[in-house]
């Protein structure tokens, strides 16, 4: 099992000195990656919880987000090339970049030199957003109601345009001429692309088996979710004839983390169970079965409030080298 460091840049307060040294940290410890959130606004009505939506289109949160409107969060796609150039070995990518906020085109191009700004260390994860709100503020809300054709589409023109001399497009968001976009990308064929927010586990394993993705990236996911979802994607492969495709992709999870000195409580709530908050055998415990039903990497995500980075320093020391192995020695 992998782990990543999902970085804190999306809190009410956070400075560019505490994930500095959470990301050193993560390198030190051989950490395999380092991810930033995408978070481009907080509207107003998320304070009084009046999103259209729940946090994350999920049932078990209330229609608002964990950060307020007046926050000090920090944007996530500007912190890729400084990762870039803050580390020499920790892969680094953000989870997710919502495609309909950027113009396809652009972003495989400045994709393409952040790959040669990390000596070909990036991962690239998409997804198609959730809040119509967030859409407004960036003049996407047009996109809203056909989103993951935008994310199809854009994994279409990244993949062209890392691969070909010359690329041309035409698309419903996107209609191009062949044109150069400049360096392509360090990796070969291209960066390792990871998906989110696809629930439908026939469309996912199409995206699979077109697009070779090397990654699915969910959010507080069960054993008993992840199981599930591992096992109809790969009922979905196989009557695809690509069962194979299976064996490669990355199967990730983000999941909050802090190590208790009191049980946590464990009952089942979905995706607001104590997954990995909980004492040191309660996180062993829950890492095992996750591993189990084929986790590979959990993006380990410190909580927005309450526990200040010096303890998620401490917490992923403990982490690293008293319960990953015993996870791995399972």
């Amino acid at each position: 099992m992998k782990l990543a460091l999902y970085l804190p840049n999306f809190r009410d307060k956070v400075t560019v000195k505490e994930l500095e040294d959470l990301t050193a940290l993560a390198e030190e410890l051989d950490f395999d990656s380092v991810w930033t959130l995408d978070r481009i606004v907080v509207p107003e009505a998320s304070d009084r919880e009046e999103l259209q939506y729940a946090f994350g289109m999920m049932q078990e949160f209330p229609k608002s987000l964990p950060v307020s409107s007046r926050g000090q969060w920090f944007q996530g796609w500007p912190l890729i090339p400084w990762l870039a150039a803050k580390t020499s070995k920790v892969r680094i990518g953000m989870s997710i970049i919502d495609t309909p906020y950027r113009a396809p085109g652009v972003l495989a191009a400045e994709l393409a030199t952040v790959d040669h700004l990390s000596n070909g260390r990036l991962n690239v994860g998409v997804g198609s957003g959730w809040m119509p709100e967030e859409f407004a503020a960036a003049s996407a809300s047009h996109i809203f109601p056909r989103r993951h054709t935008h994310v199809r589409e854009t994994i279409e023109i990244m993949q062209g345009i890392w691969t070909n001399e010359l690329f041309e497009y035409h698309g419903e968001f996107a209609d191009f001429d062949r044109c150069g976009f400049g360096a392509k990308p360090l990796q070969q064929p291209h960066p390792p692309i990871y998906f989110s927010g696809l629930r439908d586990p026939k469309r996912s394993a199409h995206r699979i088996a077109t697009y070779n993705l090397a990654g699915w990236i969910g959010i507080q996911d069960t054993p008993e979710e992840l199981g599930g979802w591992r096992g109809a994607i790969q009922e979905e492969l196989a009557k695809l004839g690509s069962p194979e495709a299976m064996d490669g992709l990355e199967l990730c999870s983000m999941y909050w983390f802090v190590i208790t000195d009191d049980e946590s409580d464990q009952t089942p709530a979905g995706k607001g169970s104590n997954i990995l908050i909980g004492t040191k055998q309660q996180i062993t415990d829950n890492l095992k079965r996750l591993k189990e039903v084929g986790l590979t990497m959990p993006l380990i995500w410190p909580p927005f409030t309450d526990v200040p980075v010096s303890k998620t320093l401490d917490d992923l020391k403990v982490l690293r080298e008293e319960i990953l192995p015993d996870v791995e020695a399972m």
